[in-house]
């Protein structure tokens, strides 16, 4: 793609009827119901932050996820029917392939010690298990074990009692 045309796509989003777009037949990429759960969490607290990629005739490039959410309710309702997209340049079936499997590779993958240390923080903030949890499509057992505190400590914690920073011992 030539230089000045690399900004053409996210320069021209435009909300396009939601039923109009069609999913491809080649993506690898699947995820669980209680991931889409946290997508719809994530478009519900942040709004609607990356449009769905597509090709002129309206195939999915990127976004199926995002456009599966917003046939559900109550996106469905709250869209108004509609989604954001921008249409790229695509003039082989190859080109189409490149473009999903790129997208959905180059999120990447959350590292195991930047993790314990969001956690961490966030307990040390006051957070509860149940609410990190929640936000971070966890499970309470994940937060344990990412939080670096002895197993009696996070019993307590969960039990309800509050601990200040210099109370919960962090295992070695």
């Amino acid at each position: 793609m030539e230089k000045e045309n690399l900004l053409t796509p996210i320069l021209n989003v435009r909300l396009v009827d939601r039923d109009s777009l069609k999913a491809n037949d080649y993506n690898p990429n699947k995820v669980l119901e209680e991931n889409m759960q946290l997508l719809e969490r994530s478009i519900m607290t942040n709004g609607w932050t990356m449009p769905i990629v597509v090709r002129a005739d309206m195939t999915i490039i990127d976004g199926y996820h995002r456009w599966t959410l917003a046939g559900r309710e109550p996106l469905r309702t709250m869209l108004g029917g509609k989604v954001p997209v921008v249409v790229v340049d695509h003039d082989t079936r190859e080109k189409d392939i490149y473009g999903t499997i790129t997208h959905n590779r180059a999120r990447g993958t959350h590292l195991l010690d930047p993790m314990k240390a969001i956690v961490q923080e966030l307990l040390k903030s006051g957070k509860t298990v149940k609410e990190i949890a929640k936000e971070l499509g966890m499970r309470d057992e994940e937060v344990f074990r990412l939080s670096g505190i002895t197993r009696d400590d996070f019993l307590r914690i969960m039990a309800g009692e509050s601990y200040s920073e210099a109370v919960l011992r962090v295992k070695a």
